[in-house]
């Protein structure tokens, strides 16, 4: 919908153009009741005297009596003020200037927004009267605002003039009892379409169509000039509409009230053009050539190389950079020189967006039906080899797309894989595994792992994975909130007594408060290796790889954990010697709140051994270096509850790490 041109104006409300206090009166300002005078004479008289104007038009001095001022410009007041005090004393300077002015009451009628009587400032004017008065409304004309003073108007105001062109110079000053009255809208046009100022316009008097456009701010860039439609209401009784042609003869038509004049855009088609995007260089038009064929938009690999590899590859250099300083900081923590490496890490996997070399495509217009056609070629073959057959030709309005692998899922022997090496390995860091290569093999071309390296506990975490066992999660407690809401239901049918009730209120905000609490956890997304407990890296499996897998060889730790229901929760160090019932020993063993039947360890390789798989052997079991002993606190047996089933198989089922065990107090 087109917007009232100029109603904006008084969007912002009366202070845009509210007239300002302190400024100096001009010299045509009139004198008259309510001015302040400030007269100073020295000389023969000593005068300092403020004088206010009274309703009759006087100041009276003491030794001078009363003057008349009423009337009299600001330029002539010294001399009328003078002249007055000569009549009594010679020989004296005399300064007169004004003080507080006086106020104006004016009336705004007609189609005002606001309409009423408003007091303003004596320097204000008609236009900061209309702004006080939130101009005209919608119907109100803007071209024809009359300042009435008695029976006669004082000025007719166009806002056109002030909004097109800038011209104030039929704005009037307010007296007293001025009347400014806003008349109905009068003829209404409207030009939409490709012009600069698209908008509702009112007419006054004869308006051709060329003068509308320019009341328009004439056409864009993009108009054309050929081809206008006019829609107009012939006789009030049909609608009617016209294509029109922009030349003089057309111009210079009459605009009428109700008419839509619409300038056409010029067609965005680029008529000699092929166009190059995707992940290429620089993605542009290019002028077509008799002939032009792919090699001719594309003449070597250079020209796929994206701008932003190159600017990911120097963020890289300056978070290498800030890592070291960070390291050499030593206000700075470990944890912050860890963040800038992972974002190193991270940077540097981001720099693969590989091209594919084996797909692209051109997509062409059929100018017949119109249709879209998709051509595709091999890339490779049409850059890399230059082989004639993929090399096709290309026509007017082609755009060859190009993609990179991330784009168009490559076949697995073909897509870039990259895996993070951490921890106790000869050479870590940041690998592109071979096609095919598994993860023993990575290890064994990256060197190997150090002396120190603890296999058994070797973690090895995966996007996908992570993703998954979220999702599993998720749903898991989706239906556990059910079946909470169901055995709240039918709980709530047998209470009873006051206790009952008590009693159900607690136990239902404990259910609330572990399942809150588990929506916390986040998967880790590692999968277990299922490796002996001494393992070796030949004892490695030869598991696939996956882009952004990351491989952690910690060093042999010298502890074993206890966690959960025991009177003390600490690490032990670790004895070969010991089993689980030692180590629980040395806990203080399970408090009267634990459940011994749902105890379970969580070794160092991300298994989970539980008194349900092992039965009583469990405590006999020697726990490894890094394994954590967890023993669970013993929740009501309700229905809920059993949809948990078992603690380990949570642990297990979900990929939950250690740092989830807090879950269970």
């Amino acid at each position: 919908m087109l917007p009232l041109f100029g109603q904006n104006l008084f969007r912002d409300g009366p202070a845009v153009f509210a007239p300002v206090e302190n400024i100096p009166a001009t010299a045509d300002y009139v004198i008259g009741p309510g001015d302040e005078l400030q007269v100073r004479a020295w000389g023969q008289v000593d005068i300092d005297y403020r004088a206010m104007v009274d309703r009759n038009g006087l100041i009276s001095i003491p030794q001078v009596g009363a003057i008349n001022v009423a009337g009299t410009r600001y330029q002539d007041l010294t001399g009328v003020v003078r002249s007055a005090i000569g009549r009594v004393f010679r020989n004296f300077e005399l300064v007169v200037t004004l003080g507080q002015l006086r106020s104006v009451r004016v009336f705004v009628v007609g189609h005002a927004e606001r309409p009423g009587a408003y007091t303003v400032s004596s320097l204000s004017t008609l236009v900061n009267a209309l702004f006080a008065a939130g101009g005209p409304s919608p119907q109100g004309s803007m071209r024809a605002i009359q300042l009435k003073r008695g029976a006669k108007v004082v000025t007719e105001f166009d806002l056109y003039d002030l909004l097109l062109a800038g011209d104030k110079s039929k704005d009037a000053a307010l007296l007293p009892g001025d009347v400014i009255y806003i008349p109905p809208v009068g003829p209404l046009a409207a030009v939409g379409g490709s012009v600069r100022n698209p908008a509702v316009f009112e007419l006054k008097g004869s308006t051709s169509l060329a003068q509308l456009l320019d009341l328009a701010g004439g056409l864009s860039t993009i108009a054309q000039t050929r081809r206008a439609t006019l829609e107009r209401i012939e006789n009030r009784d049909k609608r009617v509409v016209d294509q029109l042609s922009l030349d003089a003869a057309a111009l210079a038509r009459p605009a009428k009230d109700g008419d839509l004049i619409t300038v056409l855009a010029i067609s965005p088609k680029f008529e000699n053009a092929v166009t190059l995007r995707g992940n290429v260089a620089q993605a542009l038009r290019y002028p077509y050539r008799e002939g032009m064929r792919v090699r001719d938009l594309i003449p070597d690999k250079e020209a796929l190389v994206t701008r932003d590899y190159y600017l990911r590859k120097n963020l890289t250099v300056q978070l290498e950079s800030n890592a070291n300083r960070a390291g050499r900081g030593r206000e700075t923590g470990t944890g912050q020189q860890a963040i800038s490496q992972q974002r190193l890490l991270d940077e540097v996997r981001n720099l693969e967006d590989e091209i594919n070399w084996d797909y692209a495509v051109i997509d062409r217009l059929n100018e017949t039906d119109l249709s879209t056609t998709l051509i595709p070629f091999n890339l490779g073959k049409a850059v890399l080899e230059n082989d004639a057959a993929q090399n096709l030709a290309l026509k007017p309005g082609d755009v060859v797309t190009v993609f990179s692998k991330r784009d168009v899922g490559a076949s697995v022997g073909r897509r870039s894989v990259t895996v993070h090496l951490e921890g106790e390995f000869n050479h870590s860091g940041v690998y592109q595994a071979k096609p095919g290569e598994t993860l023993r093999q990575l290890i064994a071309r990256a060197g190997g792992v150090t002396q120190h390296a603890y296999v058994f506990g070797a973690e090895l975490t995966r996007e996908s994975t992570r993703k998954q066992q979220e999702e599993r999660l998720a749903r898991a407690l989706e239906q556990i909130e059910r079946d909470l809401q169901q055995a709240s239901v039918r709980r709530a049918q047998s209470v009873l007594t006051a206790e009952d009730a008590s009693a159900l209120k607690s136990e239902q905000e404990a259910q609330r408060a572990l399942v809150s609490r588990m929506r916390a956890l986040k998967p880790t997304g590692r999968i277990v290796l299922e490796l002996p407990e001494q393992a070796k890296l030949a004892d490695l499996p030869d598991v696939s790889l996956e882009d952004g897998d990351r491989v952690l060889i910690p060093s042999t730790p010298s502890m074993v954990s206890v966690f959960g229901s025991v009177y003390n929760e600490s690490s032990f160090v670790y004895r070969p010697a010991k089993s689980v019932n030692d180590y629980l020993a040395q806990a203080g063993g399970p408090r009267r709140e634990a459940d011994e039947g749902s105890t379970f360890v969580l070794r160092a390789d991300g298994s989970v051994v539980s008194r349900r798989q092992s039965g009583l052997f469990l405590g006999s079991l020697k726990p490894m270096p890094g394994d954590a002993i967890v023993v669970p606190e013993d929740f009501e047996r309700t229905t809920w509850v059993r949809t948990l089933k078992d603690w380990s198989q949570i642990f297990y089922q979900f990929g939950l790490g250690a740092a989830a065990i807090q879950v269970l107090k």
